[in-house]
C-alpha cells in the first residue's frame, strides 16, 4: 500500500529547531496537518508565526503524565495521529571518557525518554493508520563512537534500539491482524544536522509514499 502525507496528522516532537521549521514547511506544503510539541512556548509561538497552519503544544515530552495528557488533547482536536518525526536531542561531549559526566548523560538521555513516552502514547495510532510513519534522527557516531562523544553515542544507540523495537511491533501488529503492513519506523543517521535540514525534511515526507514493508526497520544515512 502506498499513500501520501496529504491530509495526515503529523507530530514534530521537539520541533522548534531549524530542522523542525524546515520539516514543518515541507509537511504543510505537502498538505499535512502539523502539530509541533516542545517545552518552550516562545519558540513554539515563533514557529507558528513562521509557518502558518502549524498547531503547537507546550509539553515536556520527557514527562510521561504530560505526554498522556497531550495525546488526549491531540486526539480530541485532530483525531488519530499518522506520523511522528522525533527531533528531541542535542549534543554534549568532549574531554575523552573522563569528560563524560553523569550530568551530561542525564541531559542527553531525555531524548530517549521522550522517544519512549511519545511512541508508547501513539503506538496504536501508528498501527491503525493506513500510512503510519515514525522517524528518528540518529548519528553516524553510533557506527563509530569516539571517547569524547561516548555519552551521546550511547544514547543514540539506545534510541535506535527502541525505534527498531517499534518497527518490530508495527510489523507484528499487521501480521497478527492478517493485514498487509501499513506502518513503518525508520532511523535517519546524520553526521551533523547543519546543512541537512532540507534533506531530512524531504526524506521524511517521502516515507509516506513508500511501501511500509520496504522502509520499516531501515537505517538510512543522509548526507548533502
Amino acid at each position: 500500500m502506498t499513500d501520501t502525507v496529504a491530509g495526515r496528522v503529523v507530530l514534530l516532537a521537539g520541533g522548534t529547531s531549524t530542522v523542525g521549521r524546515v520539516a514543518a514547511e515541507a509537511l504543510v506544503a505537502a498538505g499535512a496537518h502539523v502539530v509541533v510539541a516542545g517545552r518552550d512556548p516562545d519558540k513554539l509561538a515563533a514557529l507558528a508565526s513562521a509557518v502558518p497552519g502549524v498547531s503547537t503544544e507546550t509539553v515536556d515530552l520527557s514527562d510521561e503524565a504530560e505526554v498522556r495528557e497531550f495525546a488526549q488533547r491531540l486526539h480530541a482536536a485532530h483525531g488519530r495521529l499518522d506520523g511522528i518525526l522525533h527531533l528531541v536531542g542535542g549534543w554534549r561531549g568532549g574531554g575523552g571518557l573522563a569528560g563524560q559526566s553523569d550530568h551530561d548523560y542525564r541531559v542527553l538521555e531525555t531524548s530517549l525518554t521522550a522517544l519512549r513516552h511519545t511512541t508508547r502514547a501513539f503506538f496504536d495510532d501508528l498501527v491503525a493508520s493506513p500510512v503510519g510513519r515514525l522517524a528518528m534522527i540518529s548519528s553516524t557516531a553510533v557506527a563509530r563512537p569516539l571517547a569524547g562523544g561516548a555519552n551521546y553515542a550511547a544514547v543514540k544507540a539506545a534510541s535506535e534500539a527502541w525505534t527498531r523495537a517499534v518497527a518490530q511491533g508495527l510489523a507484528k501488529a499487521a501480521r497478527d491482524a492478517g493485514e498487509p503492513a501499513s506502518s513503518a519506523a525508520v532511523i535517519f543517521r546524520v553526521k551533523s544536522l547543519e546543512g541537512l535540514e532540507e534533506r531530512v525534511a524531504t526524506a521524511f515526507v517521502s516515507l509516506f509514499a513508500a511501501e511500509a514493508s520496504s522502509v520499516n526497520d531501515e537505517v538510512v544515512t543522509l548526507d548533502a
